[in-house]
């Protein structure tokens, strides 16, 4: 399912694709390569930066939104230990419970 926010980046990969790749993977070997890749030739650029956009898009699929980890070279992981579980419980600290003189 195509989302708003990946029909953004796929308009910011059409004008300028490291900048796609750069809000997908942050600073990465990724951005590197993409910024190589547009160097080379504009279509090189925009063919990586789709890619990624696919990948995201795949991976928002699989885990759901917010919950993969990008890990390098299109693939991601899940954040938490299932796919769908709720994040892990933080631990107390300060006055929030759970303090005993």
């Amino acid at each position: 399912m195509v989302r708003g926010s990946d029909v953004l980046l796929i308009i910011v990969a059409i004008i300028f694709p490291p900048a796609a790749a750069a809000f997908i993977t942050g600073c990465s070997c990724d951005l590197l390569i993409n910024i190589l890749l547009t160097l080379l030739g504009y279509l090189p650029g925009h063919l990586h930066a789709f890619w990624l956009i696919y990948r995201k898009m795949q991976a928002e699929e699989r885990y759901g939104r917010g919950g993969y980890i990008y890990v390098g070279n299109g693939e991601y992981q899940p954040a938490y230990a299932q796919a769908g579980a709720a994040p892990p419980a933080q631990p107390n600290y300060g006055a929030t419970g759970g303090y005993v003189h």
